[in-house]
């Protein structure tokens, strides 16, 4: 069955849908991303990706006019076009057409394409055993502009994730030049340790992820503490536990870095707990829990 995607305001055929050769997407990576869960037809936190896509577009490219990016109504139509209830989301606003862009009054004319796929999730013994990940010979720095951003220049992230996947892991963790552990390829990174949860400061830099987001406002509300700020190695390998964030994969636990058991080589109570709520405020958000 051939797929609808939304392109440029209007629901198109995969099949048909093109982007020009002078997308500053595709001629310079001049671009971002939004990878969406989707639930009973609705997106868990829309408002929050529109709004980290829209802070990064303003940053690095050029102000997206938010009328021009597709709501609820018209995701929920995308769904229902394709036959989905459940679905990974995807957004990307590019540069635009980049000639034109360069004509004298003319200005950033973005591009802007959602599709949508089934959500396959994560394997269940993931989530039963943990996940093991590997440490990145890649290094995340301060002075990189697209530090922070979720943009289509995904390169290295890959070739890190395809390094840890080549060694039977499932992630690839980044560590800055100081040596303080920022995120994972594709993921948030949370340590826990005597019960307080730690993650790397957005200063760090690092990735605002939603589901990171969430997960912070989940361990208020349990009475968890939680810390943001510089996490070391040491504080990774001496963890209790170690999880994982994204909206595809919640909250995965890990239970070894490489070699190296986490807490008991075992999902740590906090970590269940967390998954637990994890899934229970996407379905009250999404309108599944009934």
């Amino acid at each position: 069955m051939n797929q609808t995607v939304w392109l440029n305001g209007a629901f198109v055929s995969a099949d048909e849908a093109r982007i020009g050769v002078y997308d500053g997407g595709w001629l310079h990576g001049a671009g971002l991303f939004e990878t969406m869960r989707a639930e009973g037809g609705k997106v868990f936190r829309l408002a929050k990706h529109v709004g980290r896509l829209c802070a990064s577009a303003e940053k690095l490219i050029a102000p997206v006019d938010v009328d021009a990016l597709p709501g609820q109504g018209a995701i929920g139509e995308l769904l229902e076009r394709n036959g989905l209830r459940e679905a990974r989301v995807r957004m990307t606003v590019t540069a635009g057409d980049m000639l034109q862009a360069g004509q004298a009054g003319d200005g950033v004319r973005h591009t802007v394409c959602v599709t949508v796929s089934k959500l396959a999730g994560y394997p269940k013994p993931f989530y039963e055993k943990g996940v093991s990940v590997a440490i990145s010979s890649y290094r995340q720095l301060k002075v990189d502009p697209l530090a922070g951003h979720k943009t289509t220049c995904y390169l290295p992230r890959l070739m890190a994730l395809r390094d840890a996947r080549g060694v039977g892991c499932e992630e690839s963790l980044w560590f800055t030049h100081e040596h303080m552990l920022a995120e994972g390829s594709i993921s948030n990174v949370f340590v826990v340790k005597g019960g307080v949860v730690k993650t790397p400061g957005l200063d760090t830099p690092v990735l605002p992820g939603v589901a990171r987001g969430a997960v912070l406002e989940l361990c208020q509300e349990m009475g968890i503490v939680v810390e943001e700020g510089s996490v070391t190695i040491d504080e990774l390998l001496d963890a209790d536990e170690v999880f994982l964030t994204n909206v595809i994969m919640c909250v995965m636990p890990v239970t070894s870095v490489e070699k190296r058991a986490i807490g008991g080589d075992e999902p740590g109570k906090l970590t269940k707990r967390l998954l637990d709520g994890f899934v229970d405020l996407v379905a009250k958000e999404c309108g599944t829990d009934g």
